[in-house]
C-alpha cells in the first residue's frame, strides 16, 4: 500500500527553484534514501512533506489524504515523525522529558497516561543508555545519543512514517552503525516505513533498501540501493557527469 505519495512537487526560496517537479511514492513498510551533493533540494523537499516548508507546486498524499499547505502539527497527527538536522534537543530539559514533549499529542485523549508509559518503555527498551541517563539533562549526551533521544521522541508520536534527515551528520562511524542498527531492527519489528536523507550513498548501499538520488533539484536516480550503489551510474549522476 502506498503510504506516501508526491506528484511534481516543487519548492521556491523567491527566484531559486530548490526542488523542481519531484514525484515519488512510498510504500508502507519500505525504506527510501534520498541522496546527492548538497544543494541537492533533499532537505528541501523533507521539509515540504512534513509542511515546514511551503510548496510551489505539485500534490503530496499520506495515506490518501493531501497534505499539501497544511500545518506540520496536523501532519503529525497522521503518523508522519520527522527528526530534523541538527539534533534538536532541548538541552535544559532532562531526557525524560525530552521523551514526554513527543508523547503531547496524545496527552488528552483516553487512556493517554498507560500509552505514555507503555511506549516510554519502549523506547528504553530500543535504547537503554536513555534509561540509564532518563534523569540527566539532554545537553549533557554525546551526539550519538542526542540523535537516539530525537528518535526515542519521534517514536513517542507513535508514527507509521519517520523522516530523518541526516542522522550520521557529525557521528563517529561506530555511532552511526549503532544508530542504523536500532532504525533497521525498528522498521522491522514495527513495520514503520523510513525517509532518510543521507549525502553520501554508501549508507544506503549498506542498509538496502530503495535510493533515489537528487541533484539540482530533480531525481536523477531511483531504485534498489544496492543495485544502484554498485554501478557506475550512481557517481556519473553524483558528480553531474555522463558515463563513458
Amino acid at each position: 500500500m502506498t503510504l506516501l505519495n508526491l506528484v511534481n512537487v516543487s519548492v521556491r526560496y523567491g527566484r531559486l527553484t530548490a526542488v523542481r517537479d519531484v514525484s515519488i511514492d512510498l510504500k508502507e513498510g519500505q525504506i527510501l534514501f534520498i541522496t546527492g551533493p548538497n544543494g541537492a533540494g533533499k532537505s528541501s523537499l523533507l521539509r515540504a512533506i512534513a509542511g515546514v516548508t511551503p510548496t510551489a507546486g505539485g500534490h503530496i498524499e499520506f495515506d490518501g489524504a493531501e497534505i499539501t499547505g497544511r500545518a506540520p502539527e496536523d501532519i503529525a497527527r497522521l503518523g508522519f515523525s520527522m527528526v530534523p538536522e541538527g539534533r534538536e534537543v532541548f538541552g535544559s530539559l532532562t531526557i525524560e522529558e525530552n521523551l514526554l514533549v513527543g508523547a503531547g499529542m496524545h496527552s488528552r485523549t483516553a487512556g493517554a497516561k498507560g500509552r505514555t508509559a507503555s511506549d516510554l518503555a519502549s523506547v528504553y527498551d530500543t535504547f537503554p543508555i536513555l534509561k540509564e541517563r532518563r534523569h540527566q539533562q539532554a545537553g549533557l549526551l554525546s551526539g550519538g545519543q542526542q540523535q537516539m533521544l530525537v528518535i526515542g521522541r519521534a517514536l513517542m508520536t507513535r508514527p507509521r512514517l519517520i523522516a530523518i534527515d541526516e542522522p550520521s551528520l557529525g557521528l563517529a562511524p561506530n555511532i552511526t552503525d549503532q544508530v542504523y542498527e536500532r532504525l533497521v531492527a525498528l522498521q522491522s519489528e514495527r513495520k514503520l516505513t523510513l525517509l532518510i536523507v543521507e549525502q553520501s550513498s554508501a549508507r544506503a548501499v549498506m542498509v538496502g533498501g530503495r535510493m533515489i538520488l537528487m541533484r539540482s533539484g530533480g531525481v536523477v536516480l531511483d531504485g534498489d540501493a544496492r543495485t544502484l550503489g554498485n554501478s557506475e551510474a550512481v557517481q556519473a549522476a553524483y558528480f553531474g557527469y555522463e558515463e563513458q
